[in-house]
């Protein structure tokens, strides 16, 4: 591939101040700016500018994906998560690229004034460089945001999940909105867990907050009951209302093995009593 003239090199590094400023306000005009300290964002185009005259001075050529451009890639990959934590989208990260072809483009222009092939060359070169840095900070960010997304639903799935010691051996454990296969794992995951830590003999699942009960939902709750049972515990399902109870009939679902209670009150009193507590005796 074509490498930039000399001559567009020079007129570059002696354009260097003016070309800062005009890619500076041209990220400000767009809104690319949210969130950024002025100091960040000068830093930062400084030093990309000058990672990308170190490079293209280097004769390394528009391949991006070679040794050479190791550097400028890593810069753009950190830019790309930096902008991600603030909240911008792919086109603000993106931005931070495509916004430095205008000063280029009108630096090339007068330099090039009486060389129009030569100006249409190298300006082709400056923009298929520019675009494909601007496609790897868009890929970048895109894999940023998809690492934050799932960081964010994890954490999620373990904030609905709580365990909640409700007496000494009794573990209770609500359940709010739809019970999917990941959620699902969490939730045996964190229940086993709480056994283990707490030694309980026995867990309540609370199902008062999930809307429906299909035989997806009913398999996860038998599983989940199962791994109870070889810990060594035992499991009660509460909140189960007359519309699940009859979607549960009419689906033709085998719970014959799981113990029901209406409501958590009724669960935590069957569980004292399995244990041999006398509610009288602890008032």
């Amino acid at each position: 591939m074509a490498s930039l003239h000399g001559s567009t090199l020079e007129a570059i590094k002696h354009n260097h101040a003016q070309l800062l400023v005009q890619w500076v306000a041209a990220l400000e005009a767009n809104g690319a700016t949210r969130n950024i300290k002025e100091q960040t964002l000068s830093q930062e185009t400084r030093d990309f500018l000058q990672l990308l005259i170190d490079v293209l001075q280097a004769d390394s050529g528009n391949d991006i994906v070679s040794s050479d451009w190791d550097e400028a890639r890593r810069f753009l990959e950190r830019l790309s998560a930096s902008r991600a934590q603030l909240g911008h989208d792919s086109h603000q990260a993106a931005y931070f690229i495509f916004a430095l072809k205008r000063p280029l483009f009108s630096l090339l222009q007068t330099h090039f004034s009486d060389d129009p092939a030569r100006l249409a060359e190298q300006l082709w070169l400056i923009s298929e460089l520019l675009d494909t840095l601007g496609m790897h900070t868009i890929r970048t960010f895109q894999k940023t945001r998809e690492a934050v997304i799932k960081r964010q639903q994890e954490e999620l799935l373990e904030l609905s999940t709580p365990v909640v010691k409700l007496w000494d051996g009794v573990l209770a454990l609500p359940l709010i909105g739809t019970l999917d296969s990941q959620r699902s794992q969490t939730v045996m995951e964190s229940l086993l867990q709480r056994i283990v830590d707490t030694g309980s003999e026995i867990a309540i699942i609370d199902i008062t907050g999930v809307p429906t009960v299909d035989t997806l939902v009913a398999q996860h709750l038998l599983k989940t009951v199962t791994a109870i049972r070889l810990m060594g515990a035992d499991c009660i399902i509460s909140g189960v209302r007359p519309q699940i109870a009859q979607t549960i009939v009419h689906l033709g679902l085998d719970l014959g093995t799981l113990t029901t209670k209406a409501n958590l009150a009724d669960a935590l009193k069957l569980a004292l009593k399995r244990l041999g507590v006398n509610l009288g005796e602890q008032v």
